[in-house]
């Protein structure tokens, strides 16, 4: 018999028979849905302590940078790259290690911290940042073939004008000024006429000109 032709009361027993069956499943159902909405806000407010923690460690370790306590930084750096792995101001610090490391010729120990922020950065304009100034770090070790290796892991779009400049320097040290004259010249296209880096990159173009004259 088709289920339109039971009558009023037979509908009612057999949606009283299917409740009996069923209705501690809608019970835990509904239960485990009300869980899992209170344990994604309980989530969210221990990301959101988290990162506030991790926010007050980073501002420490910038002031005690700045305050010349490079020790005290570098704890509260250790800190952030054990306890916060995962949170953007770890990236931060380390590659404030790195920058600082740089300035010290410290440039194996640089290199080496910001793979580990590229590694550990999540957003991708921060993991191409990284890239670049790894790219600096391999250019400044007269490793250029790693550094055109790592530039090609960029994004086509991240950075281009900064990214194609890099590229140009790291032509020119392996002796490809065609190549570097390319670059050059995309980098000064992606820059608007006020861009304080054209002059620069304008010298770089004639460096380049006037050492192809001379080598003709």
């Amino acid at each position: 018999m088709a289920f339109e032709e039971y009558d009023k009361y037979e509908q009612s027993e057999l949606v009283q028979k299917w409740l009996r069956e069923n209705g501690v499943s809608i019970v835990v159902g509904i239960a485990i849905g009300l869980v899992g909405i209170f344990g994604w806000q309980q989530w969210q407010r221990h990301q959101a302590r988290d990162e506030a923690n991790a926010s007050q460690l980073y501002q420490q370790a910038r002031i005690a940078q700045l305050s010349g306590k490079p020790e005290i930084a570098s704890q509260l750096t250790d800190q952030l790259m054990k306890d916060y792995a995962k949170s953007p101001y770890a990236v931060f610090a380390v590659s404030d290690r790195a920058r600082q490391q740089v300035q010290d010729k410290q440039l194996d120990k640089a290199e080496a911290s910001l793979e580990w922020a590229e590694g550990h950065a999540a957003e991708a304009p921060l993991k191409s940042l990284t890239l670049l100034r790894i790219a600096q770090v391999e250019l400044a070790r007269d490793n250029g073939k790693a550094a055109l290796a790592t530039l090609d892991r960029m994004p086509a779009d991240s950075y281009q004008g900064l990214t194609q400049e890099l590229r140009g320097d790291v032509l020119v040290k392996l002796g490809r000024s065609d190549d570097a004259r390319k670059a050059y010249q995309t980098a000064l296209s992606t820059l608007g006429e006020e861009a304080p880096q054209r002059g620069a990159l304008q010298m770089k173009l004639d460096d380049l000109a006037a050492a192809g004259k001379q080598g003709a």
